[in-house]
């Protein structure tokens, strides 16, 4: 992974996950990704929540647009206005399209994306949340997400890992989220490190449902690790693999505690 640029990174988990295609001098964005949001957002929601200024829904509407169809430096900048001025808290329709953005091929937007959602589920400088319009919106895509969304996501700690709080949160409101990431740790196709990232995860949030999961590969590799000890003549045969088990002990410690 060090050896990528850190501007594309393209998912490649399994081959029932498609990669994504690399990224040109021009990015259409693809908002309609089957088996998820089947409903219409709102542009803008208003009431007693987050302050907000309808004389700046001309400006989010370019902003939105640019960041849907452009170059990868006017999508980066829309996106910075984008969060200057807070569309995504009050306008479900920003909400969705920037949640569409969780497997965006540019990993700097992908970063900013997780960052920017993190956001709306908190309160802002005034102790206020967001609309109940938005905050619905959010949490119905993050409720939708699967193995690729979650796959994308634990990308962005590794050269992130500042925003594991971040991703903490978003996972939170995925009621599969602790499945796809024990689906991550335990396959050997995924790289050594995201398979890492998704353990530490799993301990973080506290997915008490990933423990079988963990506990089996923990058996597996341990088994591994003795019979090398056993027969240090033999050939090492994905020994890689046993440099997860202090994670994993971590992790099943942390989930055992009441």
């Amino acid at each position: 992974m060090a050896s990528k640029s850190l501007d594309t990174i393209h998912l490649r988990y399994t081959s029932k996950y498609k990669s994504l295609p690399p990224a040109k001098n021009i990015n259409i964005v693809n908002i309609d990704q089957s088996g998820s949001h089947h409903y219409q957002p709102l542009l803008f929601a208003v009431g007693d929540t987050s302050k907000g200024a309808l004389e700046f829904y001309p400006l989010v509407w370019g902003d939105l647009e640019r960041f849907v169809i452009g170059e990868d430096n006017k999508r980066t900048e829309a996106l910075d206005k984008l969060a200057e001025t807070k569309a995504a808290r009050f306008s479900p329709l920003v909400t969705f399209v920037l949640a569409t953005q969780l497997t965006d091929t540019s990993l700097a937007i992908r970063s900013r994306v997780v960052d920017e959602l993190s956001r709306i589920l908190s309160p802002d400088e005034d102790g206020k949340t967001a609309p109940v319009e938005v905050l619905d919106c959010l949490k119905r895509c993050l409720s939708q997400m699967r193995t690729r969304q979650v796959y994308a996501i634990l990308e962005v700690l590794l050269t992130r890992p500042n925003l594991l709080p971040e991703a903490s949160r978003l996972m939170n409101y995925c009621p599969y989220a602790g499945s796809h990431l024990a689906d991550v740790a335990c396959s050997r196709q995924a790289p050594i490190e995201i398979r890492r990232q998704a353990i530490l995860l799993i301990g973080k949030v506290g997915y008490l449902d990933a423990v079988p999961s963990l506990e089996r590969l923990l058996v597996r590799l341990e088994s591994r690790l003795n019979g090398q000890h056993a027969m240090p003549f033999a050939p090492p045969v994905g020994m890689e693999d046993t440099s997860l088990i202090p994670e994993i002990i971590q992790t099943l410690r942390i989930l055992s505690v009441p």
